[in-house]
């Protein structure tokens, strides 16, 4: 029977103790409810519930009210009380730490999963505790909202409890890294990602999420990782406003910047005379940017920047006349749009004299 079971290796003695307590109408020594405590805490530790323990509790004290006297009979409720009490808290104390070194032990696999620290075959017997196949090829996406969070967040919850409801346990695992929500799944099941770039941009009060790559293995999941956080460092150096971005889809970004300097040589080359323009290079690129985003549509793009299609069009000239391109010609609008695009990723112009930001045009430059 459970109930003896426990009596026997968890309330060894503890009849007695209650006995001497009634009769002598004295407290628990602190001695006796530290060992208590202890007990508590020995049998969370074994698996043993609160509940069955406090009915063993209880059964034993049944046990000893027949053999005591009456008026011992009538402190027997306040030294179970305070029996009861100092168990519990020894169980509670042992779940606390529990719970601690579960959350110990699931940070530090995040953290060796997420920056592809730690042995792999390990790693991959660690990723089964918390649900994840590493065998199998997973993406990553990752949330990025105008707050750090952390685990404890109640948005954070909130989300889990979402995909959770909607999927049940599908070896998703949902955590946070640097402030950031990120969630792991399988490459199958892309409508986790999605689920989850819906409700992480809605509950970031318009914040921006990332979904990197499928890829397999254990190392999978830190190139679809870093593949999201580059599309999110992207996404502000090229002032992209896409609530969800996909990496993907923006793979042509890195390639046009493998070859800094000759990037940085090209947008130069093109932009540089913009800063010849009255006002400097600036509204001059926002007129490139608008038409550019528009289609090339001028009388969409100039409701864009709120001018009429006539300054529209002035500017387009003036824009022209300074690089030699021709936004309107098929061959130059390409040849400006490509050095439009490396003048974002290279953060063009910074500088006090509108050139590229220090190390921007570098190889090896940030």
């Amino acid at each position: 029977m459970v109930i003896r079971e426990i009596s026997e290796e968890h309330l060894d003695g503890y009849a007695e103790i209650l006995a001497d307590v009634c009769e002598t109408g004295r407290r628990l020594t602190r001695d006796e409810l530290e060992s208590l405590r202890e007990r508590g805490e020995g049998a969370a530790e074994a698996g043993i519930g609160l509940r069955p323990l406090v009915r063993a509790q209880l059964s034993a004290a049944q046990s000893v009210r027949p053999e005591l006297s009456r008026a011992a009979a009538d402190r027997l409720l306040a030294a179970v009380e305070q029996a009861v009490d100092a168990l519990a808290e020894g169980h509670e104390r042992a779940q606390r730490l529990a719970v601690r070194r579960e959350e110990a032990a699931r940070r530090e696999f995040i953290d060796d999963l997420l920056y592809g620290r730690s042995d792999l075959g390990r790693l991959a017997q660690r990723a089964e505790r918390f649900g994840l196949l590493l065998s199998h090829a997973h993406a990553v996406a990752v949330a990025q909202g105008s707050e750090p969070y952390d685990d404890g967040y109640p948005m954070a919850r909130r989300i889990e409890s979402a995909l959770l409801a909607r999927f049940g346990h599908r070896s998703i695992l949902l955590t946070t890294k640097d402030g950031r929500l990120i969630c792991i799944a399988p490459s199958d099941q892309s409508e986790v990602l999605s689920f989850f770039a819906k409700h992480a941009y809605a509950a970031t009060d318009g914040g921006r999420v990332a979904i990197g790559r499928a890829h397999p293995g254990v190392g999978g999941v830190v190139h679809s990782y870093e593949e999201a956080l580059n599309a999110l460092d992207l996404a502000t150096r090229m002032d992209l406003d896409d609530p969800v971005l996909h990496a993907a889809d923006l793979l042509v970004y890195p390639v046009l910047t493998r070859d800094r300097q000759a990037m940085a040589d090209l947008v130069e080359s093109v932009l540089g005379p913009l800063r010849g323009a009255r006002g400097g290079p600036q509204p001059l690129l926002d007129t490139l940017a608008a038409y550019f985003d528009t289609g090339c549509v001028t009388a969409a793009a100039a409701r864009r920047l709120s001018l009429s299609v006539r300054a529209m069009t002035y500017r387009l000239d003036r824009i022209r006349r300074l690089t030699g391109s021709d936004p309107g010609d098929p061959v130059h609008r390409y040849t400006l749009q490509t050095a439009f695009i490396g003048a974002r990723l290279l953060g063009w112009p910074l500088s006090p004299d509108g050139g590229p930001s220090a190390g921007a045009g570098s190889p090896g430059g940030g």
